[in-house]
Parts: structure tokens; C-alpha cells; sequence
């Protein structure tokens, strides 16, 4: 059963790793810097940049968490986002926060990049500007969004509240940094309560989409709807299913705003998780809400939704709490489940893919999770060993029209690739 760091290194750079890992091929031991010289794999948003394609990537977590890092780090452990361990420093590796800000110097740079994650670019000496209370996490006194700005790159700017994110005129902007939150940012359901206020996470795929279009060579853009995942650790379905509706909103907007002639959208997700839908409900019964069919063989009512593991499970000795009466589609509630852990885990079934556009047919039938690295860089003809067979890869940006010149990844996710005009 996978982690998010492994996985996200897969799809993303077509090499299968260790868990834990980022951007490193399977030498790559978790916690053990050292492991990490010589052994750094390419992701496909090093390659579009190198190409001088616009990249972009979207997340709902913390820009720096494990999914989203895989685009641009190379690290021992996706646990160091902000700091290196002090039996790991002084042997050479960078936190992921320091590599999000080196990875600006391949190509012209991330033109798009929006999440969460503040604290982990502010030092522990800095207060959050959103809450007085809450402080960076970085030890080396560092403040990365200053020296973001010091970089000085063409038509930029940075946001952290809703206000400004949309004052952001697309068509004058080269490139956005948006951090929305000090961690995570809030799941779709609280969103309307954040103090400084969030874009949800079609917003940010339309603005996303407004700035890199304008790359006559094309887009790679990474989305992500990463609290899907965190509110099935809680054990609460009620913020998965909203966080989901969030997503295919994205990808809605991602579908109207695109040619399925020229941008390939691929939507798929780096791993499952253990909630299961059972029992016999009625048609048109809330899928948050008790089956309406015969009880349980304890007589007790139970709902369609559960987890295998999970803080919701019983604790030995104890019956299984009576739902009668019990508001189980409330916003916090936490569906019942087998054994208890404190959170839920992943699971280890397949997980879909599902794609349009210029060759979205080699993204059928049973693959390796690898294997989808593979069939986007085909789309996009960025292996320079296939050259010779690409009308597009020596003329990008031109009118034949043979490949995707944009790619859109959507990490239930959602990841888009433009065809070159």
C-alpha cells in the first residue's frame, strides 16, 4: 500500500520509489540524506520547463506536501518541508521549501504555483500575516517569499487572501505565487469561514489556465484536490464528498476552458483509501445517510458509508453505538469502522484514470502507475530520444498540430496538456 510521496514520484517521473521518497529513483532511502547524490529523477514539469513551456501546479494542501513536491523536489523524506533534521544537516540536502524556490531557476520558473503551506517559507521569528498567533517553521531564519520577489521575475506577484487573488489580472501576469494558508489549505465545506478568504480550487484552475494559455509553446498544469485525502484520515466522508464535488468543479472548468483538439486532461488519483459504500439503500436515499433497508444482526441501524480502519471504529468490549436518532450527515461526523487506528489508512486497489484529448487512448486498460509518466510525455513529445519521429518537438509553438502542446493532471488530481497551435 503506497504513500502519496512514492506514488506522486511515479506518475510524475515514470520511476517507481521507496515511500517517504521525492523525486529519487528506488536507491533513495527515507531519512537518509546521503541517499539522495546521484540518484535524482526528472519529473515532467523539468521537462516542459526546459522546453520553455509555462508550467503551473495547484494544490489545496500545502504546496510543499508530498504530491505537489514531487513535481520539483528531490528529498530523502517528505517530512522535511521546512527544515532538515539535525542528523541530516551538514551533508548537502535542502528542505523542500528551498527547492521550490531553486526550481525557478530551470526555464523561466513556475509561472503558477497556489496552495497552502506560509509557515513552511517563514521563519519561526515571523508572525503569520492572517493569524497573529501562528509563526513559521523554518530554523534558518530564511524568509523564501521574500526572496521570491528578490528573484524579480517578469509581471509577478504574490497573494495570500482572496482579495488580492482576484485583483490578479491574468493577462498581465507572468507569474503567481499564492499561499493561502499557514498549513493546509481549508476544506471546501469551511471554506467560506477562512478569515482572509480562499479561492476554491476552481477558481484557481481558471486563473491558472488564463495565465499559462497565453504560452504560444504550450502548458503543463498540476492540480490537485489534496483534502480529499486528509478528510478521509479523519474518518469523515461528509469532507471527502465535498472536497470531491470541489474537484470535479475544477475539472469542469478545466474541460470548458480547453480544446479537447489540443490539451490532453488526464483526472486520476495517487492512491485509494479503505471508506466502502454497502447495504442495500433505496435509489435517491442520502449517501450520507442510514440504509433505509433490514438492520443490522445486531439491530442496530448503520450507515451506507464506513471505513475499514479509522477513529470511528469501537473499542473491544464496547457494542457498536445505536445511529438511531444520530445526525450522521452532520459536517464532523465520523463514519463507524472496523478496527481502531487513529487514522485512516490507504488502501491498496486500483485507482482510475480517466482522460480526453490528443492520445488519451493509451490511458486505457489495467498500467502501472509509471506508466502514466510515459503517456504524457508522448502527448507532449518531450523525450528528446523520439525526436526524430515528433513533427513537434523541434518546431513547439508552430501549426502542425501532431501532439498535445497542453497537459492538464488532476490529482483527484487534474493534469493538462496543450496541443501547440
Amino acid at each position: 500500500v503506497p504513500d502519496s510521496a512514492a506514488t506522486a514520484t511515479a506518475f510524475l517521473t515514470g520511476v517507481k520509489t521507496n515511500d517517504g521518497v521525492l523525486g529519487l529513483d528506488q536507491k533513495g532511502i527515507k531519512g537518509q540524506c546521503a541517499t539522495e547524490r546521484n540518484n535524482h529523477v526528472t519529473s515532467l514539469v523539468t521537462l516542459a520547463e526546459q522546453l520553455g513551456m509555462s508550467t503551473g501546479i495547484i494544490t489545496t494542501a500545502r504546496v510543499t506536501h508530498a504530491t505537489p513536491a514531487a513535481a520539483y523536489s528531490h528529498c530523502a523524506s517528505r517530512n522535511w518541508e521546512a527544515n532538515i533534521p539535525s542528523d541530516q544537516a551538514g551533508l548537502g540536502c535542502k528542505d523542500i521549501a528551498v527547492q521550490l524556490l531553486d526550481a525557478y531557476n530551470i526555464g523561466d520558473g513556475f509561472e503558477v504555483v497556489m496552495g497552502g503551506g506560509r509557515r513552511n517559507f517563514h521563519s519561526i521569528n515571523t508572525t503569520d500575516p492572517e493569524y497573529p498567533t501562528s509563526r513559521g517553521r523554518r530554523f534558518d531564519g530564511r524568509d523564501l517569499i521574500q526572496e521570491w520577489r528578490n528573484k524579480q521575475l517578469a509581471n509577478s506577484a504574490y497573494v495570500w487572501n482572496l482579495t488580492a487573488f482576484n485583483a490578479i489580472n491574468p493577462n498581465k501576469t507572468d507569474h503567481l505565487l499564492g499561499l493561502f494558508d499557514p498549513s493546509h489549505m481549508k476544506y471546501d465545506a469551511d471554506r467560506l469561514t477562512d478569515k482572509a478568504g480562499e479561492p476554491s480550487i476552481a477558481q484557481m484552475t481558471e486563473k491558472a489556465i488564463q495565465i499559462l494559455k497565453r504560452n504560444p509553446k504550450g502548458y503543463f498544469l498540476f492540480v490537485e484536490g489534496g483534502r480529499i485525502d486528509h478528510s478521509h484520515h479523519s474518518g469523515v466522508a461528509y469532507g471527502a464528498i465535498t472536497d470531491t464535488i470541489a474537484m470535479a468543479d475544477a475539472v469542469q472548468k478545466a474541460v470548458a476552458m480547453t480544446d479537447p483538439k489540443e490539451t490532453l486532461i488526464v483526472v486520476t488519483a495517487d492512491h485509494g483509501h479503505t471508506l466502502s459504500m454497502s447495504g442495500y439503500p433505496k435509489r435517491g436515499n442520502p449517501i450520507l445517510g442510514l440504509v433505509d433497508g433490514d438492520p443490522s444482526l445486531d439491530g442496530k441501524p448503520y450507515t451506507t458509508l464506513n471505513y475499514a480502519n479509522g477513529p470511528g471504529s469501537i473499542v473491544d468490549g464496547v457494542p457498536r453505538p445505536n445511529l438511531t436518532g444520530v445526525n450522521v450527515q452532520a459536517r464532523l461526523y465520523e463514519q463507524q469502522a472496523i478496527f481502531p487506528i487513529n487514522f485512516e489508512t490507504h488502501d491498496g486497489a486500483d485507482v482510475g484514470i480517466y482522460s480526453q484529448g490528443p492520445f488519451a487512448h493509451l490511458l486505457s486498460g489495467v498500467v502501472e502507475q509509471n506508466y502514466i509518466f510515459h503517456a504524457m510525455m508522448h502527448a507532449l513529445c518531450l523525450n528528446p530520444s523520439t525526436s526524430s519521429t515528433c513533427d513537434r518537438f523541434t518546431t513547439r509553438g508552430s501549426a502542425v498540430s501532431s501532439v498535445a502542446s497542453n497537459m492538464l493532471l488532476l490529482i483527484v488530481m487534474l493534469c493538462l496538456i496543450k496541443l501547440l497551435r
